[in-house]
């Protein structure tokens, strides 16, 4: 009995490289976008202290340190926010390659199905041949 072989495994293995490699890619940029969240969450707490901090005091020289403090949360909050936006646009880009590589990859995986089944019955079909012939030559052996 022969075995089936898809002619374009090759071609479905490397698909399937290039979509572990744009899932890849794609985890790298959720992570960097993960990361600068975490930034910024750490602002807006350094940020909430500082006005606590700022609620007591007086002195004109801790107000203006404070102030500084402030002008320096908010620039470093606008960076984040900044390189939010770019890691948001690279990961859709990812995005867009890895359902491009999956559309390729499970129309390669459909065609591989399909050819299984087409072999499958032509096996089938082979069999009954033999077996209808194995009967012919019985009966007529037989008789």
């Amino acid at each position: 009995m022969s075995k089936f072989k898809f002619e374009l495994q090759n071609v479905l293995e490397i698909r399937n490289f290039e979509q572990q490699q744009a899932e890849g890619e794609l985890a790298k940029c959720i992570a960097v976008e993960t990361e600068i969240n975490k930034n910024l969450e750490v602002i807006a707490m350094q940020y909430a202290a500082l006005k606590q901090q700022m609620k007591g005091s007086l002195d004109f020289s801790d107000m203006m340190s404070q102030s500084q403090y402030s002008k320096l949360l908010d620039y470093q909050k606008e960076q984040l926010l900044t390189q939010l936006a770019q890691a948001k646009i690279e990961t859709e880009e990812k995005r867009k390659i890895l359902t491009e590589c999956m559309k390729k990859t499970s129309a390669l995986e459909k065609m591989k199905e399909l050819q299984y089944e087409d072999f499958k019955l032509e096996m089938k079909r082979k069999e009954n041949r033999r077996i209808e012939e194995l009967s012919s030559i019985k009966s007529f052996s037989e008789n």
